[in-house]
């Protein structure tokens, strides 16, 4: 640890004898009988799956560090993936470390003690980035392995256990980076951490369930609050708001930024500046997911008519949209191509453009000046999980059970475009559900949420009363 006070704008100095009289007086608040995780029986499980692909060497996967938001504050720490997959810790500079022999170790910043001489015994209350007096109490020592079923050393031993070659997970942590030398199987690390979360337990399938089934929650809440959004010279963002707040009371936060797009924002794929008014005559696209206090997160989008009801034309848009993505989610199960859902929606959609006479032919790769993107990913820790895995056993393989991943087709219908009818510039629907992979199809994991266009109104009416 080190003897340097991080501190800011509001230290002010202290006197000796207010030195001493802060390190005497403190109760005891050591928690003895802390009950481990409930996760720690499956992190251990991944960890001896992880020593089995690489015995006898030291890998060293990082949790991350404090990133800074603005001058001295920094951003809510969230820890990297794998790190939270393979010991549920959350705290920032953690390192886990495998010896050779397969044992682990979580290095990790212990509580501030309240009684040491120096700036070890100032930290609790002066240190703005780890005092415990400025950002809570991480746990002791003793604490961390109740917790976490791991042994637990201080961080400041961590160089003693990096001696010699090991795999670090990279680009996590630039002080442990610094202290290891590259391997040439850095990257075979990597990309193993991301392809052993392609298959979910069951801790991790009831974790994606909580999530989505709290998004549709968020959902309810958004439709029912449409009336004052449409009321607000901001209402994307009052709609940001409500659905942010469902995800802080049931969750850790929202998986990623809140995509709230109305009118021809729905063109715009990753639209979060979400400073638009709405319009009754419009659509608004919510792409939203609440994570989980364990950190997995849901991936939901409805595209919604905010009169209540769809016009002709916005019907037209949605019901493409809707019969690609039947298209992929029908040919999803195990033994596909993980890229043939996609190709399911979008031969859909280029026969669909074909009718409406903007495409001559559905043959061809011409309907993506529309589409623009793929139609979904893997869903986990991460909003697009597993995005290290090779490509051979991800986006070239094939499904298996217990496989999480979005199916998200849409159209995207630029206000400028001059290919398309003027009444159909300027529209954009996508329709993203999270489906389980098992063992004779798919879980449709969002089903409480309407997808047909008539569902989507009888549900509006309801909520909207």
């Amino acid at each position: 640890m080190s003897d340097r006070l991080n501190t800011g704008s509001h230290d002010l100095p202290i006197s000796d004898a207010l030195a001493d009289f802060m390190t005497g007086g403190w109760a005891d608040t050591s928690r003895p009988d802390l009950a481990a995780l409930p996760l720690a029986s499956y992190t251990a499980k991944r960890r001896a799956a992880l020593v089995q692909r690489f015995p006898g060497e030291r890998l060293v996967i990082p949790s991350g560090t404090l990133k800074v938001r603005s001058n001295d504050s920094d951003h809510r720490f969230r820890p990297h993936s794998a790190f939270a997959y393979l010991t549920g810790g959350q705290e920032p500079d953690d390192v886990l470390v495998i010896a050779p022999s397969g044992a682990a170790t979580l290095f990790t910043r212990p509580r501030s003690p309240r009684s040491a001489e120096g700036a070890a015994g100032q930290e609790f209350y002066r240190d703005r980035k780890y005092g415990e007096f400025w950002v809570g109490a991480r746990p002791t020592l003793a604490e961390a392995e109740a917790l976490y079923q791991i042994e637990c050393a201080p961080i400041d031993r961590l160089p003693e256990a990096l001696t010699g070659t090991a795999r670090v997970l990279r680009e996590v942590d630039a002080s442990v980076d610094a202290r290891v030398a590259p391997h040439e199987g850095d990257e075979e690390l990597t990309a193993f951490l991301s392809e052993m979360r392609l298959i979910k337990d069951d801790w991790e399938v009831a974790q994606l369930q909580h999530a989505v089934d709290a998004t549709g929650r968020g959902f309810q809440d958004v439709v029912r609050a449409l009336p004052q959004a449409l009321a607000h010279p901001r209402g994307e963002r009052y709609v940001e708001g409500v659905f942010g707040l469902r995800a802080r009371l049931e969750g850790n936060a929202t998986g990623y930024d809140s995509i709230v797009a109305s009118g021809a924002h729905a063109c715009v794929l990753h639209w979060i500046r979400n400073d638009g008014a709405l319009n009754r005559d419009e659509l608004l696209l919510l792409d939203a997911g609440v994570e989980s206090d364990d950190l997995y997160t849901a991936d939901v989008t409805r595209t919604l008519p905010l009169s209540g009801r769809f016009s002709p034309v916005q019907r037209q848009v949605y019901e493409l949209v809707y019969e690609a993505q039947s298209a992929a989610i029908a040919v999803l199960r195990p033994g596909a191509r993980f890229r043939d859902f996609h190709a399911a929606a979008m031969r859909v959609i280029a026969e669909g453009l074909r009718e409406w006479g903007v495409l001559d032919s559905a043959d061809g790769d011409l309907h993506r000046r529309y589409t623009l993107c793929s139609s979904g990913h893997m869903l986990g820790l991460d909003v697009h999980d597993c995005a290290r895995a090779r490509s051979s056993v991800y986006l070239d393989g094939v499904l298996e059970a217990g496989q999480v991943l979005t199916v998200e087709p849409g159209l995207y219908l630029q206000p400028d475009d001059l290919t398309l009818p003027p009444e159909l510039r300027g529209i954009g629907v996508r329709i993203e559900d999270d489906l389980l992979i098992t063992e004779d199809g798919a879980r449709l994991m969002s089903s409480a949420l309407p997808r047909h266009p008539d569902e989507v109104e009888s549900w509006m009416g309801a909520l909207l009363g």
